[in-house]
């Protein structure tokens, strides 16, 4: 098969080189110049996507175009390529909206009857300001559209929402952007874990995963709101949670021409499932956790996703986890911190191939023969391990961490502590998950 990645940053690097291994061709365009650097001397970069087009349309079914991100235009981009007949994985505009609206994806999420009346939409900050005065109340801010980092949201700490009340007087100040559109959400105490599927365009593949990730940059969910450092996932016993969650979103989905992977991240607590945001795409690192718990290759699961035959795929019991290994200016970028690139990627001691499988590349590339550092961010690797146990696989990839030296390397060791120390027992005796 071909593939045409079509990228900002080149998030899904190891996704692209598990795909050479497999025996595909694959080129990518990568619009961010600072981001070149990734996947360098490693995948066929290309200047102009638009200029592949025809060798993709020469392969026929076996020619796929994959995209990222919900940049700005993306999704619409999306459903014009494949009203142009091409194949086409990653969102669509829909999925965009879905992701980027938060007020509309709540909305919606109230009328397949989750809890509602806990968000509110503002365009002012001035005006949310009162608001609060009005309630005091702990708050969740979160801005609306694709152009904000993780870091721009802040989780309120105080019971009168002092905390938001100062972040938004801030803003209306001037001391820092004035965003158009955000959300407060009304803290809802609970276990956080996500809920994911592909989507073939009709229905999804089942079974779906369920994960819990760990966003903060430090242990013990301490400093700035990443992207994300780690994951823990799994495809097991997921299908009584899938069924009250995710799937009732098939039919609003179906015929929207969306192809690729939806998350629904949620709060879960006595009272029910809180509905906190959608992800229409592919997200980093949460590809590369489900990878080794995938049996078929991605171009198979790709190939199952397109033909709209099958209604599964094959996975592999128990648990994936995966920890984020960065290296500075993460978590910022090279824009707002200059730092140097080229750092050698170093092993100790060989690698066998469970190893490498269970090490996805992020923002590196090759120099003189050499793994070394790049990339817009220092997102430079996942490793993963899995186990028939939570414990056995944050151990399994904690073992291969160790074994990786890249200067100024920084990474949690805390990832699945929580769910070990209570939360996975405490969802059991909640019956999330079905039958043993």
């Amino acid at each position: 098969m071909r593939f045409l990645g079509i990228t900002e940053t080149c998030d899904l690097a190891a996704l692209y080189l598990s795909l050479l291994d497999e025996g595909h061709a694959v080129r990518v365009a990568i619009s961010e110049p600072a981001a070149r650097g990734t996947a360098a001397g490693l995948v066929e970069q290309v200047d102009d996507w638009r200029t592949c087009l025809p060798w993709i349309r020469e392969a026929g079914e076996d020619g796929v175009i994959l995209f990222e991100s919900v940049s700005e235009g993306f999704g619409a981009l999306q459903d014009q390529l494949r009203a142009e007949g091409y194949q086409v994985i990653g969102g669509s505009a829909y999925g965009d909206r879905l992701e980027n609206d938060r007020a509309y994806a709540q909305a919606l999420l109230t009328e397949l009857g989750f809890p509602g009346g806990h968000v509110w939409e503002f365009g002012d900050p001035a005006e949310a300001d009162s608001f609060i005065a009005s309630r005091p109340a702990r708050y969740v801010l979160k801005f609306s559209g694709p152009g904000y980092a993780s870091s721009d949201n802040y989780l309120g700490q105080l019971a009168d929402g002092a905390d938001v009340r100062a972040i938004l007087a801030a803003r209306a100040s001037g001391q820092q952007d004035n965003r158009d559109v955000f959300i407060l959400m009304e803290f809802i105490e609970g276990i956080e874990m996500g809920v994911g599927a592909y989507f073939n365009g009709e229905r999804f593949l089942e079974p779906a995963c369920l994960d819990w990730e760990h966003k903060r940059f430090f242990p013990g969910d301490l400093g700035e709101l990443t992207g994300e450092m780690g994951t823990v996932a799994t495809f097991t016993r997921t299908g009584h949670f899938f069924d009250r969650t995710l799937k009732k979103m098939e039919l609003h989905l179906r015929g929207r021409g969306h192809c690729g992977y939806v998350n629904l991240n949620t709060i879960v607590n006595e009272e029910g499932i809180w509905p906190l945001e959608f992800t229409c795409r592919f997200g980093y690192p949460g590809f590369a956790v489900l990878a080794p718990l995938q049996q078929d290759g991605w171009g198979e699961l790709f190939r199952a996703m397109l033909d709209g035959k099958r209604r599964s795929f094959r996975v592999d019991p128990g648990f994936s986890v995966g920890v984020v290994l960065t290296t500075p200016p993460f978590p910022y970028s090279r824009k707002q911190v200059d730092t140097p690139v080229g750092l050698p990627v170093v092993f100790r001691g060989g690698l066998s191939a469970e190893d490498r499988r269970n090490i996805h590349f992020g923002e590196v590339g090759l120099s003189a023969g050499r793994i070394v550092t790049s990339g817009l961010y220092g997102w430079t690797m996942v490793v993963t391990g899995t186990g028939a146990t939570v414990a056995d696989a944050v151990a399994t990839a904690y073992h291969r961490t160790e074994r990786i030296l890249v200067p100024n390397l920084r990474y949690r060791h805390d990832i699945g502590a929580r769910l070990t120390a209570g939360d996975y027992a405490t969802l059991e005796r909640a019956g999330v998950f079905g039958p043993a």
